[in-house]
């Protein structure tokens, strides 16, 4: 686990230390008692958060009872939030301004397990009225974790190219070296479509379909595959002056492709899809699925055991599946909805057909980081 240094350290005991002292529970106050949430990911994410802050703030039901308050961790940030919730945990912390915090699949996997599942409360069903319905499950801290939208990784291409769409990985691998540099995928790290592509290239090759589910370091024995898999691709991928480049991240990946440079990607269908939106992808861009599909995800939210307001924290998590705050989530960003009675699909229609349920999850935990290096060391490094 990563150690923060001595400044960090002392600047989240201090965020510790402002607790609600002195104040009873929610139920017992005269005024509203706030309630932090936290977020970490890309602006996008930022601006959907300020935006479903405000909806839940505004719900007639809930003012005068909570005020939501966000705190965001940008992508790559030294100290990430399952950094920040595993030190709290293992200060003992209590009633701390971690009230609801939102949890992609590595950080899930990576926080319980250094810790435990204790480390988010025990979720009240009864309390989210809006969760009726809701198939899809969290990779670990099944009960702590509540799934409030999908995201998956598809394969972008542009229609007017690419007119054979691959159907299968072994599709892809021809079509990639028959039409040398015009396909690419980023470098791993930011939790980019470019890290499904890798992982799904490596654990194709892993017979155990287990594997995708677990951070045993056993399994790097069985990486060795996919890694000269990806290596026998590399002189095929996209080039800038001679030489095989990897987009820095999956946005960058889409600009190449919206400015002709490639003609396919592997791309998050959320991000994707609020590009087509908003004009910065061609509508001559499609999306498909890729058989051994590419992962995908259910981003849950959950509440620590440490936070200080509790019943706020579950209030927001039912706020997350209410047809006003889905409708944010696909309009905003194009997420996969969970709920999609009242939802408003306009712009964004693909997402209906979407069944979350059959997503192909994976949980590495830390052998993301082992995964990544050797990723640096014999690909990018060739």
């Amino acid at each position: 686990m990563k150690r923060r240094n001595m400044l960090t350290v002392l600047t989240t005991s201090l965020l510790l230390t402002g607790m609600l002292a002195g104040c009873g529970s929610a139920k017992d106050q005269t005024t509203p008692t706030t309630v932090d949430v936290w977020a970490s990911g890309g602006d996008n994410v930022r601006q959907t958060f300020e935006k479903l802050v405000d909806g839940f703030n505004a719900t007639k039901e809930l003012k005068g009872k909570y005020v939501a308050k966000l705190h965001f961790v940008p992508a790559g940030a030294p100290e990430s939030l399952a950094d920040q919730l595993i030190f709290a945990y293992e200060s003992h912390a209590v009633d701390t301004e971690y009230d609801v915090v939102d949890l992609g699949d590595d950080d899930l996997t990576r926080m319980v397990s250094l810790t435990d599942e204790d480390i988010l409360i025990k979720l009240d069903l009864d309390k989210l009225p809006n969760a009726e319905g809701v198939t899809a499950q969290p990779v670990a801290a099944s009960g702590r974790v509540q799934p409030y939208r999908g995201t998956t990784v598809m394969l972008a291409y542009d229609s007017e190219k690419l007119t054979e769409v691959p159907e299968t990985a072994d599709e892809l691998d021809a079509w990639i070296k028959a039409n040398p540099t015009r396909f690419a995928y980023n470098a791993p790290g930011q939790d980019g479509a470019g890290d499904s592509f890798i992982r799904t290239t490596i654990y194709n090759r892993i017979d155990d379909e287990e594997a995708l589910m677990s951070s045993d370091p056993k399994w790097e024995e069985k990486w060795d595959a996919g890694f000269a898999h990806l290596k026998e691709l590399h002189p095929y991928l996209y080039q800038e002056d001679g030489k095989v480049t990897y987009p820095k991240d999956s946005d960058a990946a889409l600009d190449l492709l919206a400015e002709g440079k490639i003609d396919a990607c592997p791309a998050w269908v959320d991000m994707a899809l609020a590009r087509r939106k908003a004009g910065t992808l061609p509508e001559t861009i499609r999306l498909t699925a890729i058989e051994p599909k590419f992962t995908g995800a259910a981003q849950g939210a959950g509440v620590p055991s440490f936070s200080g307001n509790k019943e706020g924290g579950t209030a927001f998590i039912n706020y997350l599946l209410s047809p006003e705050a889905q409708t944010i989530l696909v309009q905003d960003m194009s997420a996969i909805p969970l709920q999609k009675k009242g939802v408003d699909l306009t712009g964004a229609e693909e997402l209906a057909q979407i069944d979350v349920s059959d997503f192909r999850t994976q949980a590495l935990g830390d052998l993301v980081d082992d995964l990544n290096a050797r990723w640096r060391a014999e690909i990018a490094g060739q």
